[in-house]
């Protein structure tokens, strides 16, 4: 049976290759970033490797609107939503008293407000239908805060919190939630993010994008609420609920600082 999965921040990294790994499958999709253009070269590239229809939205969803315009342009076109990947989301690095207030909003409003507003309209289709997968792209960074990266951290905790609860709730109805939770990845965010010089980036032998792609959606379809990608992430983001917090702390900022 063909599905459609609706993929936010496609035009690259993560998304991108998800993207590539739905249509692989036969899969149509509906493809969301600000960059449109490049939305429409992979739109091309897919629908002719593996001849799946793609639809383009180029959207901000930084804005506060434009989950819901995004929700109403798909209904509109009649295009019914099977998988939601909520992955755009992006981060920056800082002392909070200094860094700008602005970017610090558009990074709420795209990690937690769009994010949770997608997945509480197309989760509201989906109960009604009794089948549905969603997963939204958390980060190993939910699992603690993160001195110079404090709202980066804290958004990132509020996706795992939120869909692990939401999951909960899905679970009898049909559809299952996910929370992907890569660690540091080859993906051009540490670029965007001034990590290039941090402990946790520099010379370190990072997973690409495609391979957490790839975890990723082998566990959205299993249905796991919580995929953490690699075993020493695995290990590390479990343990760290037996280390006293103050500890925890500290070890985030020494790695978190840079080189």
């Amino acid at each position: 049976m063909k599905t459609t999965a609706l993929i936010t921040g496609a035009s690259n990294g993560i998304g991108l290759e998800l993207a590539k790994i739905h249509a692989s499958k036969g899969g149509d999709l509906v493809l969301v970033a600000r960059n449109k253009s490049k939305l429409d070269q992979l739109k091309a590239e897919l629908e002719n490797q593996y001849k799946v229809s793609v639809y383009t939205i180029g959207k901000d969803l930084s804005a506060t609107e434009s989950a819901q315009e995004v929700y109403d342009e798909i209904n509109e076109q009649n295009i019914q939503i099977d998988y939601l990947i909520n992955n755009a989301g992006f981060g920056g690095y800082g002392m909070f008293a200094e860094t700008d207030w602005n970017t610090e909003l558009n990074m709420i409003h795209l990690n937690i407000t769009a994010l949770t507003l997608f997945t509480k309209l197309f989760l509201n289709d989906m109960v009604k239908r009794r089948s549905g997968k969603i997963m939204n792209v958390a980060s190993t960074a939910a699992f603690q805060p993160g001195p110079t990266m404090a709202v980066y951290c804290a958004t990132k905790a509020f996706v795992l919190s939120f869909t692990e609860a939401v999951s909960n709730e899905a679970h009898d109805k049909g559809v299952s939630i996910t929370a992907l939770c890569p660690g540091a990845t080859e993906t051009g965010f540490q670029e965007a993010a001034g990590l290039d010089d941090s402990k946790l980036f520099k010379g370190k032998k990072l997973p690409n994008a495609k391979q957490v792609a790839e975890f990723g959606y082998r566990s959205m379809i299993k249905g796991k609420t919580v995929a953490v990608h690699g075993m020493m992430n695995y290990i590390l983001a479990n343990s760290i609920r037996f280390i006293p917090r103050a500890i925890v702390l500290k070890v985030s900022r020494k790695i978190l600082d840079k080189a």
